[in-house]
């Protein structure tokens, strides 16, 4: 352990480990803190989408999980009868990220990938079987003391920046001294992981939701022969006794019996909404479930805190380098916070109807969509206020990323910083050559030599269009000197590769 680093990351769960991945590509010193020897072994989240694929492309690991990942066809809303309520399908082709839409996987595979990829950064250290159990602000800097489980020595550094990426009971949220807005719903819900001993088709592929108000239920199938169910757990029963595998088979018997698979692990889970009040205090942040709690039902509990680590990264590096001002961190907690709670309230409104669901309509209207043919895009919300070029139209909204027509897909060109897409007869009303745009540390698309680019341009009715870091929308432009005021905020913000 040095006495200094820009940035310690406490907790190395897929959002802190997804973090120091894009810190470590930025060239920014980080350590990583946890208490836990290694990767946790069994099955917790479940679900990823595009958006969280297209950073793991970023860091360079989405062959590699797309490799080990199954492509989701969507969920159904079914009745206790088994009518079909609402049909919610997934696209099956790739979409405007570049990626399917929605993927199953194993989390254990993932953080293993995530490891391994951090062993190309020399400034990456991470170090396990560490407890911390004290972070302190001292204005200039963040102390940081934490327990050697190996040696019981006790150990202390220092960062510019703590982020804590350490769970729903967050020791940086609380040296932050916030509490969190709480959105209604709790609920014990159990977890049950199989391993199917053989085929079972009849289980479909589709995850379903039980709207049974009895006692709903939620069923996933994984990747392999990996199956999951979701099932309340009643106010009368105990948590205990609702986990032992003599009253989980009795639960599964409606669709699997003990001969037809082994139980992997089975826990009571109570399922939260809640949002910290505050992200960030002076050095300190939160991200993931330090920051905010989601119901399952929508699959974007993970999601949110890997967003979370691709908004807050590149803006850590920023001005750890010098290059921005502290100012742009209140950024990170504005755009954030609006997005992962409107997905929290999403999914708490499918919680309800999930447990009192008696019609078609019900589920439609809680998706937004008359028609009832959901999709995940018809609810992305788009970034809370935050740093944006003043285009109410796309600012704050998520860009496509380009597919060139031999496959390779953009972001692998272009890496971690801004990126301009332009129609190149812009350039010159703007008084801007190409070279500027580079030097200033952005990557020029010109739309006179990319169809693609020049399509989703005509898409946007736009001239140019300045994509972030993260993959969202800073600003458009559809004159010379729009281009201008463009460019002026490359100049300020954009990434100087490491």
């Amino acid at each position: 352990m040095r006495e200094r680093y820009d940035v310690v990351i406490i907790g190395f769960g897929p959002v802190g480990a997804t973090l120091a991945n894009l810190l470590g590509g930025l060239g920014v010193t980080t350590l990583i803190l946890d208490r836990e020897g290694a990767a946790y072994h069994l099955p917790r989240a479940v679900h990823f989408d595009d958006e969280v694929m297209r950073v793991f492309q970023t860091i360079g690991i989405g062959d590699t999980m797309a490799a080990c990942t199954r492509i989701n066809p969507g969920m159904r809303f079914v009745a206790p009868d088994d009518r079909l309520l609402l049909d919610w399908p997934r696209p099956q082709d790739v979409g405007p990220q570049g990626w399917h839409t929605s993927y199953r996987f194993h989390q254990p595979e993932l953080e293993h990938h995530l490891r391994v990829a951090l062993e190309r950064y020399p400034d990456i250290e991470v170090l396990t079987r560490r407890d911390v159990f004290f972070v302190a602000d001292h204005g200039d800097t963040v102390e940081v003391r934490a327990e050697n489980l190996r040696t019981g020595q006790l150990e202390t550094t220092h960062a510019r920046y703590v982020v804590g990426c350490d769970g729903a009971r967050s020791l940086v949220r609380r040296f932050i001294g916030t509490d969190m807005e709480d959105y209604g719903f709790h609920e014990r819900w159990l977890v049950v992981d199989v391993l199917l001993k053989r085929p079972k088709p009849e289980l479909g592929d589709h995850s379903i939701q039980y709207c049974d108000p009895a006692r709903p239920a939620t069923y996933v199938r994984g990747t392999g022969n990996r199956r999951r169910w979701e099932i309340t757990v009643l106010d009368e029963e105990d948590s205990a006794s609702v986990a032992t595998p003599e009253t989980t088979w009795q639960l599964l018997s409606r669709w699997l019996t003990p001969d037809e698979a082994e139980l992997e692990r089975t826990a009571v889970y109570t399922f939260n909404s809640r949002v910290a009040r505050s992200w960030r205090n002076g050095r300190m942040l939160i991200a993931g479930d330090a920051a905010h709690l989601t119901p399952p039902f929508m699959g974007q509990g993970m999601c949110a805190g890997i967003r979370d680590a691709s908004n807050l990264a590149w803006k850590l590096a920023e001005v750890v380098r010098g290059a921005a001002s502290e100012s742009l961190l209140e950024t990170y907690e504005s755009e954030r916070k609006p997005h992962a709670r409107a997905y929290i309230k999403t999914a708490v409104r499918l919680g309800g109807l999930i447990n009192t669901a008696d019609s078609e309509a019900a589920l439609r209207q809680a998706l937004r969509r008359p028609d009832g043919a959901a999709t995940m895009a018809s609810i992305a919300p788009r970034l809370g206020d935050g740093l944006g070029g003043g285009d109410p139209a796309h600012t704050g909204t998520l860009a496509r990323q380009l597919v060139a027509a031999d496959g390779t897909r953009f972001d692998d060109l272009t890496g971690y910083r801004f990126v301009l897409i332009a129609d190149g007869a812009l350039l010159p009303d703007a008084r801007i050559a190409p070279e500027d745009i580079s030097r200033a540390g952005a990557y020029l698309i010109d739309a006179d030599h990319v169809p693609a680019s020049a399509d989703y341009l005509k898409e946007l009715e736009v001239g140019a269009v300045l994509v972030r870091p993260d993959r969202y929308i800073f600003g458009a432009a559809r004159s010379g000197q729009e281009l201008q005021a463009l460019c002026s905020a490359i100049a300020r913000l954009s990434l100087q590769p490491a």
